[in-house]
C-alpha cells in the first residue's frame, strides 16, 4: 500500500533527492536529452547502510565527476569491499568507459554495476567497444527495467504524498529494444536498433533492422520478447 506521505522529513537523503519532473525528464527512454543524470548507491563491506546521492553533467561527464569526487573524498581499504551501483540516464561514452576501467584498476576492492535508461550513440563503434571493455573488466551493465525505475523513484525522488508507488510507467517496448541492442554490443555484432528523430519537437521512433547474424547469435526468447519478431524465420 502506498504511503499517504512523501519521503520523511527526517530522511537523511531528502536534500539529495531529485524532483519528479527531473526523474521523468532524464530517465524517459524515449527522450534523447543531451545531459546525463546519475543516481548512485555506495555500500561498504557488509554494512546495511547505503550512501545515496545524485549528479549531472557539468563541464565534464557525470561519470568523471563521480570518479573525481570518490577518489578525493574516500580512501578505499583493500580489505573492505565497496559495492557501487550507478543508475544512468545514458550509458557511458568510450572515453568515460576508459576512465572507469582505469579507476577500477586502482580500486581492486570496488565492484561496479551500471543500470542505464538509454544507450549513448550506440551506432558509434568506439562507444560499443568501450562498453564491451567495461563488461570484460568485470563491470555489470544492464538496461533499467520496471524494478529499477521503481527502486529509483522510491529512493532518489522527492515524490509527492501518496505517490510512493507511482513511478512513471514507460513503454516496456523501449526497454526491450535497448536490451536487445545491448546484446548486440556484447556479442560484437552489427547494430539492429535505429533511433529516428528528425527534430526536437517530434516523437522519437525506431526501426528494427535484423540481419542473419542477429537471428543466429541472439537468444530466441530475447528476439521474441520484443513482440516484433514473427516465426518461422529462415536464414542462410
Amino acid at each position: 500500500m502506498a504511503s499517504d506521505k512523501g519521503p520523511s522529513v527526517g530522511d537523511p537523503t531528502l536534500r539529495r533527492r531529485i524532483e519528479p519532473w527531473e526523474f521523468e525528464m532524464f530517465f524517459d527512454p524515449r527522450e534523447l536529452r543531451k545531459e546525463t543524470c546519475m543516481l548512485y548507491e555506495i555500500r561498504w563491506g557488509k554494512s546495511h547502510k547505503i550512501w545515496r546521492n545524485s549528479g549531472k553533467n557539468t563541464t565534464k561527464h557525470v561519470e568523471l565527476n563521480f570518479i573525481e569526487k570518490f577518489t578525493s573524498e574516500r580512501q578505499c581499504c583493500s580489505s573492505i569491499s565497496c559495492s557501487i551501483i550507478w543508475f544512468l540516464s545514458w550509458s557511458p561514452c568510450w572515453e568515460c568507459s576508459k576512465a572507469i576501467r582505469e579507476f577500477l584498476s586502482k580500486q581492486p576492492s570496488v565492484t561496479l554495476v551500471i543500470c542505464v535508461a538509454r544507450l549513448y550513440q550506440h551506432m558509434d563503434q568506439q562507444n560499443r567497444q568501450g562498453l564491451r571493455d567495461l563488461i570484460n573488466s568485470g563491470v555489470t551493465i544492464q538496461i533499467m527495467g520496471a524494478s529499477e525505475y521503481d527502486h529509483c523513484w522510491r529512493n532518489f525522488v522527492n515524490y509527492p504524498p501518496g505517490k510512493e508507488a507511482h513511478w512513471p510507467r514507460y513503454p516496456p517496448l523501449w526497454v526491450k529494444l535497448y536490451a536487445l541492442e545491448l546484446h548486440c554490443i556484447i556479442l560484437n555484432i552489427p547494430p539492429c536498433l535505429m533511433i529516428l528523430r528528425r527534430c526536437q519537437k517530434q516523437l522519437t521512433s525506431f526501426e528494427l533492422i535484423l540481419q542473419n547474424c542477429h537471428y543466429r547469435m541472439i537468444p530466441l526468447h530475447i528476439l521474441l520478447d520484443t513482440g516484433l519478431i514473427q516465426l518461422p524465420v529462415t536464414w542462410r
